[in-house]
């Protein structure tokens, strides 16, 4: 009971940030660390139809790392959010898609620490000019009174998120304001934090003794390249040495590969991605955009295993793991694989429209008029 009260008042504290052993080494370490997931995430056994013989697949759920920031996105922002309130930032900017998860997770973020948020969106040309509504993560961003600035895709590909977020920053700077700005997903060395930190919380999560189990890769989705930085530099200096797969859901591998070696050389960590990560291109049409063949797939792993997967990261990703395990079978014979769920679930109601042909049918109940009233618990009219 007094540790679970002691973890119940942790959440939404700042406390100081001790790295795990391994990681000692890298430069510079985050001072501190707000607690803003709902950590450990569980990881439970994955019955996937279809796998390839004597395969073994886990999930490690970080979709459900808290309700309002469930998904990746939370982890990078306890080390984000921590250094916004250490410079005196009375003020958030960040920037993503019409439903990121990332700007969702951003703005309640931001509310929890009493900071306001500045949400740049990129949306069509024909609807930038127009009320945006409230479906999936715009309620929750419109709920709790985030600043929503749309660009088209036009403008943001002439400019570039990075000139679009200065932009902003300097206009709220000459009003007075203290902004600071969280790049493209929280991707940033010091976002690569959060998922460094999660490779610590998988090998806490092994068992241990006779049956230990271990696993021999590590699949994920990579929308913006920090979780995939994170996830393969802690596994390749913890003793999980496990061997991470990302299948990129926007640009394709080169510029990830590139991306993430940034990110580490920001580190100072002294490693190639190219030898601790591997990237293939699963974004098929594009980010965001989904074939009838990929949300029935998302569909069917719903109804076979109960975990409903996100159409713009995680169920690219799974569908894209599939897909290689049907053409390259003997790669993954026999291996015991981790697939992280990076949440987005509100990115489904963007797709319902495409999806209301795939779900299940309704049907009115067929009640007799003879049949006697009879209350149970909760009369409700």
């Amino acid at each position: 009971m007094e540790a679970t009260k002691q973890l119940s008042f942790d959440f939404l504290t700042k406390k100081p940030y001790a790295p795990p052993s391994w990681a000692s080494h890298l430069s510079p370490i985050p001072s501190h660390v707000f607690s803003l997931a709902h950590v450990p995430t569980p990881i439970h056994k994955w019955n996937l139809p279809n796998l390839p013989k004597n395969t073994q697949l886990w999930i490690k759920r970080d979709d459900l790392s808290g309700m309002q920031m469930s998904g990746n996105k939370v982890r990078k922002l306890e080390f984000l959010m921590a250094d916004a309130v250490a410079q005196g930032s009375d003020c958030i900017i960040t920037i993503g898609g019409i439903q990121s998860n990332h700007c969702r997770a951003t703005a309640v973020a931001a509310k929890y620490l009493n900071l306001d948020c500045y949400l740049i969106l990129r949306t069509s040309k024909v609807l930038v000019d127009k009320d945006p509504g409230l479906t999936g993560n715009l309620l929750v961003e419109r709920l709790i009174g985030a600043q929503i600035e749309l660009v088209s895709k036009e403008e943001y590909a002439k400019l570039g998120s990075v000139t679009l977020t200065n932009l902003l920053k300097e206009r709220l700077l000459k009003e007075g304001r203290r902004p600071y700005v969280i790049p493209v997903g929280g991707s940033n060395s010091l976002g690569t934090w959060g998922y460094i930190e999660a490779i610590r919380e998988i090998e806490q999560q092994l068992p241990t003794g006779t049956d230990e189990v271990g696993f021999d890769d590590i699949v994920v989705a990579c929308g913006s390249g920090a979780t995939i930085a994170g996830l393969s530099l802690g596994s390749s200096l913890s003793k999980l040495n496990t061997k991470v797969h990302a299948f990129s859901v926007c640009d394709d591998p080169d510029y990830f590969y590139d991306y993430v070696q940034g990110l580490l050389d920001g580190l100072q960590a002294g490693v190639r991605s190219h030898d601790i990560v591997d990237i293939q291109n699963a974004k098929g049409l594009g980010y965001a955009i989904n074939t009838t063949e990929e949300l029935n797939f998302l569909k069917e792993v719903a109804i076979s295993t109960g975990v409903v997967l996100d159409p713009v990261y995680s169920g690219k990703a799974a569908y894209g793991m599939i897909k290689d395990m049907a053409e390259n079978p003997s790669k993954w014979e026999g291996r015991n694989i981790l697939f992280i769920h990076t949440g987005g679930l509100l990115g489904l109601y963007d797709k319902v429209e495409q999806m209301e042909s795939l779900v299940g049918k309704w049907y009115k109940m067929d009640i007799d008029d003879s049949i006697p009233r009879e209350d149970g618990i909760g009369k409700m009219f």
